[in-house]
């Protein structure tokens, strides 16, 4: 089981099973938000333990059109973990612990700063990954 929380200790969850994939998103959103690198979990595999009405949701504004959740006492980022899709991305700062996984693809290169280096072998891609 692997653990999660915000920097606060509000909102805590379960993972019931290790993620299903890493990425980075090199988007200004993304970056803004201090959620670049995400992980992808099944809505069956989460667990809440405490804080789910603590956290707010920001809705996004075009062309972006992913919500994107927080805690309302701390600001932790914490990706779409409200999300009702079956498999979604959460922001893998907001995990306790180690994974198994490592990252697996760079996502929005196109938007990324000139002082932020890639330093793995990652699949790079303009935007959204695209099947391959």
């Amino acid at each position: 089981m692997i653990k999660g929380s915000c920097c606060c200790g509000a909102v805590k969850f379960e993972l019931l099973a290790e993620p299903s994939m890493m990425g980075t998103c090199h988007c200004s959103r993304c970056r803004k938000l201090g959620a670049s690198v995400i992980v992808f979990i099944k809505k069956d595999d989460l667990k809440w333990v405490q804080g789910k009405e603590h956290i707010a949701v920001f809705q996004p504004v075009e062309p972006y059109k992913y919500n994107r959740c927080f805690c309302k006492t701390c600001g932790t980022s914490l990706g779409e973990i409200l999300s009702e899709d079956d498999s979604f991305p959460i922001a893998a700062n907001a995990l306790d612990g180690d994974l198994a996984v490592t990252n697996r693809f760079h996502e929005f290169v196109s938007e990324k700063p000139s002082w932020y280096d890639i330093c793995d072998n990652a699949k790079q891609f303009d935007g959204h990954p695209t099947p391959s």
